[in-house]
């Protein structure tokens, strides 16, 4: 089990929260953040945003759950707000709290080398951008290994596109991990499971035929269709609600 409950401990300290209370989720489902929604931190209190932001980066190798809301507050280092430092407090208060504090990964002995791993995508999720957000975890058999929650660097004209894009992202993962393995003298079964909430997406993936609406995604489309067919990854559908890389969109 890995955990980090001594640097956590001290990131309490520092920010004179030891005895903080707890809250159930790391950000309010009712709210946006904007740029635009409160008032600018002073130097000092801007630097400690940022000194703080950058400790919890440190957290979320043994914390998952607290990686999305980590890299949404990492989207306002140049100009902190207010609200945004109360979001912080807010993660401090989730993250930290005596409920949660030894929180962390368990990793079990196993013979299974499998890679599985779930993407998602939250398409036009940023209301200042309107850029999506991209998700994914990756399973090693029942050993969580590798997840990431990164907003896109463009702005999709589809949900499709969105759902894509992520699925690019997943595939670029296990592929480099599938390398990864074979180098380390333990292969992973012949393909790699992707799976995905998007119909579109997957149909996308195993259609040979470029279409128009695609064109604007064509590296992806290639990137993804070459593993697809060369048999070392499969990208299959799964319901939203079993879609475990949720947590990291929303």
């Amino acid at each position: 089990t890995l955990t980090q409950k001594k640097y956590a401990l001290d990131l309490l300290h520092r920010v004179n929260m030891e005895n903080c209370k707890s809250t159930s989720t790391p950000l309010a489902t009712s709210e946006s953040l904007l740029r635009q929604n409160g008032a600018l931190l002073s130097t000092d209190d801007s630097f400690r945003y940022r000194s703080v932001v950058g400790a919890l980066q440190y957290l979320t190798p043994t914390r998952p759950d607290i990686t999305y809301v980590v890299q949404q507050i990492c989207l306002f280092m140049d100009a902190p707000l207010d609200t945004h430092f109360q979001l912080i407090k807010r993660v401090l208060h989730l993250s930290m709290s005596h409920g949660t504090i030894h929180f962390g990964l368990q990793l079990h002995c196993t013979s299974q080398h499998e890679l599985i791993s779930y993407r998602d995508a939250d398409w036009a999720g940023c209301p200042d951008t309107r850029k999506s957000t991209s998700g994914f975890i990756v399973f090693l058999g029942s050993n969580l290994i590798s997840w990431s929650s990164k907003r896109q660097q463009t702005v999709s004209r589809s949900s499709a596109e969105a759902e894509y894009r992520a699925v690019a992202n997943a595939v670029a993962e296990a592929s480099w991990l599938r390398q990864l393995l074979q180098e380390l003298h333990r292969p992973s079964p012949p393909a790699t499971i992707v799976f995905c909430d998007n119909v579109s997406a997957v149909y996308m993936s195993t259609n040979p035929v470029q279409h128009q609406r695609t064109k604007h995604i064509e590296i992806d489309f290639h990137f993804v269709r070459e593993r697809v067919a060369s048999g070392a990854l499969e990208v299959r559908f799964i319901s939203s609600n079993d879609q475990l890389a949720d947590v990291f969109i929303k």
